[in-house]
C-alpha cells in the first residue's frame, strides 16, 4: 500500500472558506460556513473517484481540525464525512461542538 502526502490548501473568506487539494486538474475540497469567530459549520466534503482510497477526504478533515485548535474556533460537523470522522476520532473531541 502506497503512502500518500496531500498538499492541503485553505482559502478563508469573511463568510465562508475552504481546504482543498488539487492533483492532475481536480480537486478535493472540504467547505465550511463561518458563523462567529469562533464557530465554523463544516458543509460538505467532495472527494472525486480519482481521489479515492488515497486519504485526501481524511487529509482534508485533519487540516480542519489542526485549524480549528491553531485559530481557536469550534467545529459543528452538518457534512456527513466530517461527522463521521469526528466520531471515528475521538482525540478531535476538543474542537467539535456537539
Amino acid at each position: 500500500m502506497s503512502e500518500h502526502v496531500h498538499k492541503v490548501t485553505r482559502e478563508h473568506g469573511e463568510t465562508k472558506g475552504r481546504f482543498f487539494i488539487r492533483k492532475d486538474g481536480e480537486e478535493a475540497e472540504l467547505t465550511y460556513s463561518i458563523t462567529t469567530p469562533t464557530l465554523i459549520i463544516a458543509d460538505h466534503t467532495g472527494v472525486p473517484d480519482s481521489f479515492r482510497g488515497t486519504g485526501a477526504g481524511l487529509a482534508l478533515a485533519e487540516a480542519l481540525v489542526a485549524a480549528a485548535r491553531a485559530d481557536g474556533f469550534k467545529i459543528i460537523a452538518l457534512c456527513p464525512f466530517v461527522k463521521a470522522q469526528s466520531l471515528k476520532h475521538p482525540e478531535w473531541a476538543d474542537v467539535f461542538s456537539r
